[in-house]
């Protein structure tokens, strides 16, 4: 079950770094230090989440799940030089996808291989220059039209729309989070820009003419 914001915590805490507050929980196994980590950062997990699955009883369950995997694996495989959220996001994506293909409604990118060029299709497209002048044009919509027409974007594109546009991860740690290149990442968000645009300009093919 999601968790509820943890009260009764010094404010000290709110004003040290995450690395900070990872050190102390790994080092003095403090809760407080931890529960600090969980009210500044649960809220971008739960939604990424959901953002995939759309239904709350499985997001639970895989922030459950998440964050049960952050605890056991502290000591172990992070890392305090990287960021604690991307490496929590890393695991909450994971856990994710596996859901998705256990209930075989993943599209996997390799569809989109060309076997002439050898090369993944998404790999073909403009750099990141181009791909960040589109973002501020398509992005730029009321948050509730935009995540509607979000939720309906293949689950490639709609994972790099999510983690950079409301989490602001830069591309590069798009693509190694979802473990693919760089300009397969650029070009998962194009395409997702295209696509957004289209949603947009067909809901407006649809409202009644102005008198």
């Amino acid at each position: 079950m999601r968790l509820n914001k943890s009260k009764n915590i010094p404010e000290s805490y709110d004003q040290m770094k995450d690395r900070e507050l990872v050190h102390l929980y790994r080092e003095n196994e403090d809760q407080l230090a931890f529960k600090e980590l969980m009210n500044r950062h649960q809220a971008k997990v739960y939604s990424y989440i959901f953002s995939m699955v759309h239904n709350r009883e499985v997001t639970n369950d895989i922030f459950q799940e998440t964050f049960t995997k952050v605890i056991t694996k502290m000591d172990d495989t992070y890392n305090e030089q990287g960021k604690w959220i991307a490496w929590v996001m890393r695991i909450a994506h994971n856990a994710t996808i596996d859901h998705i293909r256990k209930q075989k409604r993943f599209v996997d990118v390799k569809g989109s291989y060309d076997d002439d060029s050898k090369t993944d299709f998404y790999d073909r497209l403009p750099d990141e220059d181009a791909v960040a002048q589109d973002e501020k044009l398509e992005l730029d919509e009321s948050t509730s039209e935009l995540l509607e027409h979000i939720s309906n974007l293949p689950e490639e594109q709609r994972t790099v729309v999510m983690l950079r546009h409301y989490y602001e991860m830069p591309f590069k740690e798009i693509a190694e989070l979802t473990d693919v290149s760089i300009n397969t990442a650029l070009g998962r968000m194009r395409y997702a820009l295209i696509n957004l645009r289209k949603m947009f300009d067909e809901e407006l093919e649809k409202e009644p003419n102005s008198v």
